[in-house]
């Protein structure tokens, strides 16, 4: 085993990994990206942190990057950003946590872009508080896998045919701590915005592991990835104390951001798929026995993802 790798197993071991201290070590061995001209990117929440950050690297690379948010003001601000950096960028505003605009969001995509090569699943939401969506779902579930799993769904035909194609899930090392739990809506008990967010985020890498297998022989691969310890408002508003303590270690947007461009961008990425990537190098996307669920229980949780999103498995 070299240096290199050896440096990056400790740090792997450590929670020093997930700081800007681990991407500062490990970014030595970084490979520049190649270009990205003729790619289209979709990338929700790319108005802010990782998103953003992630959208405009890929832009400098030359994709053509569709920026969906909720809020238009900050949309706009990071499409004009975009440009003036002499890249190209399209606007979509839509609110994943309610699956109207989702479904919506998806028409107009598909009827806007005759390929779609990339997707970037990032948007996601802590709260401290139980909170319900106007369409009457739990808003940490609708928003970070609700929202996507529909999305995605509705957007696999059109990466198939746009293959070699890519999808992209950001996810958190809060996946470690948590098992997918059959209460999807954290219905039962007292309400705990973490665990809740730990439990989307196990649901994540779920998703990618199964998609990965449907998608194998169709030009698709699907990858989850963990940021690291990022500096961003999400963080700030979601982790409050975590920030606080831990501010001098976190990462910048961009260094958080790095690996989903690797993924995206990178030959190498698309040679594997259902892996969970951290620093450009697959991890292991268990470190406790207790959080691995059954095959019975990835099943309901796919059947009850088609019963939300209201269609039928086609390939049950």
């Amino acid at each position: 085993m070299s240096l290199r790798r050896s440096l990056d197993s400790v740090l792997d071991t450590t929670l020093v990994g997930y700081t800007r201290i681990g991407h500062t070590v490990r970014s030595r061995g970084f490979e520049d990206l190649p270009s990205m001209a003729g790619s289209t990117v979709v990338v929700t929440g790319g108005t802010g942190g990782i998103g953003r950050a992630a959208a405009q690297r890929m832009a400098r690379l030359g994709a053509t990057v569709v920026v969906v948010g909720r809020d238009a003001d900050k949309i706009g601000d990071t499409v004009a950003a975009i440009r003036d950096a002499g890249g190209d960028a399209a606007a979509e505003r839509a609110d994943l946590s309610l699956i109207g605009d989702v479904k919506a969001l998806a028409g107009r995509l598909l009827a806007r872009f005759s390929h779609i090569d990339v997707l970037v699943n990032n948007v996601g939401v802590l709260l401290p508080e139980r909170t319900v969506t106007s369409a009457g779902l739990e808003a940490t579930f609708a928003t970070n896998l609700l929202g996507h799993f529909v999305l995605t769904g509705l957007l696999i035909p059109r990466l198939v045919e746009s293959a070699p194609g890519r999808i992209i899930n950001v996810s958190s090392g809060g996946m470690y701590a948590a098992r997918i739990s059959s209460d999807l809506e954290s219905r039962h008990g007292e309400y705990d915005g973490k665990l809740a967010y730990a439990r989307t985020k196990r649901g994540q890498m779920i998703l990618t592991e199964i998609w990965a297998d449907r998608l194998a022989d169709l030009g698709v691969v699907v990858h989850a990835m963990h940021p690291g310890w990022a500096k961003t408002p999400g963080v700030r508003s979601g982790l409050p104390l975590f920030h606080t303590v831990t501010r001098p270690l976190l990462r910048t947007a961009e260094q958080g951001a790095d690996t989903i461009v690797w993924l995206a961008a990178a030959p190498e990425a698309g040679e594997s798929t259902g892996l969970f990537w951290h620093d450009r190098r697959p991890r292991n996307p268990h470190r406790l026995e207790r959080t691995k669920e059954t095959p019975e229980e990835r099943a309901a949780f796919w059947r009850r993802l088609h019963d939300y999103a209201g269609w039928q498995d086609p390939l049950a």
